[in-house]
């Protein structure tokens, strides 16, 4: 057969109807089928107390906390039994000298793609920066370090 003789047995198949079955095949499907038991009333079991407890019990429980923070939080600060608070008894540092500096701990270069594939250049720096503060009167000097990290995004010259 070829392609065309294809195409008119399906035309003549579509315009055919499908043949009944017979008589003795369909008493035996009725016959197998497992007969329905009548309907019943259905009983809604009543609900229980416990999740009707819980539904209200869980949002005024978080209710309440949030209240006793907030409450809690506009409370002032007491001052400790001896009198004033220790913050308030000691004098603040009078600093006589400051001293700022920073200092370049490596540098490189690196290529990376955006999502649109296009490539990007970044300049990376470290960089330790210092902070001295000196307070003559009572001898007292703070000192404190802090790495940092520059990332500078280059674009390429596309062409």
């Amino acid at each position: 057969m070829n392609e065309d003789e294809y195409i008119v047995l399906e035309q003549e198949l579509r315009h055919q109807r499908p043949a009944a079955p017979p008589p003795e095949l369909m008493g035996r499907l009725k016959a197998a089928q497992p007969a329905r038991p009548p309907p019943r009333e259905q009983v809604r079991p009543r609900p229980s107390f416990w999740p009707l407890v819980v539904r209200w019990l869980v949002p005024a429980t978080a209710l309440v906390v949030v209240g006793m923070v907030v409450w809690r939080v506009g409370l002032p600060v007491a001052p400790p039994p001896g009198g004033k608070l220790i913050a308030e008894s000691a004098p603040a540092v009078a600093a006589d000298d400051i001293e700022l500096g920073w200092e370049l701990i490596r540098s490189f270069d690196t290529v990376a793609r955006l999502p649109s594939g296009e490539p990007v250049r970044f300049r990376c720096s470290e960089w330790m920066d210092e902070m001295i503060v000196r307070d003559k009167d009572r001898n007292v000097v703070i000192e404190q370090r802090t790495p940092r990290v520059e990332v500078i995004p280059v674009r390429f010259e596309t062409y």
